[in-house]
């Protein structure tokens, strides 16, 4: 699956879920609510890396932290798109540039 994809897929889903939530909650999320659900995300995500690492217990934590890892690039992709952020674009530029400034930092 490439980048595209992942977007398409991740807004696909998205869509779904605003359906519902005009369902359930007559609105949808905004950022804000979509961004404080990524904090949680990050949370769930930050605990499994600390079991991954040997320093906390959870059971099924490799099944775990991809699910999590994948919460959190969901929400990512919809936060960018939601914000009018070319993620794809801006992740090659900022990857670019920190690749220029550690190489620099090494003599490179």
């Amino acid at each position: 699956m490439n980048f595209s994809d992942l977007q398409k897929s991740a807004l696909h889903l998205n869509d779904l879920y605003e359906q519902l939530e005009v369902k359930r909650w007559g609105r949808v999320w905004s950022t804000q609510e979509l961004a404080l659900g990524f904090v949680g995300d990050v949370g769930d995500l930050a605990k499994l890396i600390q079991t991954h690492a040997g320093v906390r217990d959870i059971d099924d934590c490799k099944a775990k932290l991809g699910h999590e890892l994948s919460d959190c690039l969901w929400s990512i992709l919809v936060l960018a798109n939601k914000c009018g952020i070319d993620l794809q674009a801006e992740f090659a530029r900022n990857t670019e540039e920190l690749v220029a400034y550690v190489s620099g930092e090494l003599g490179k």
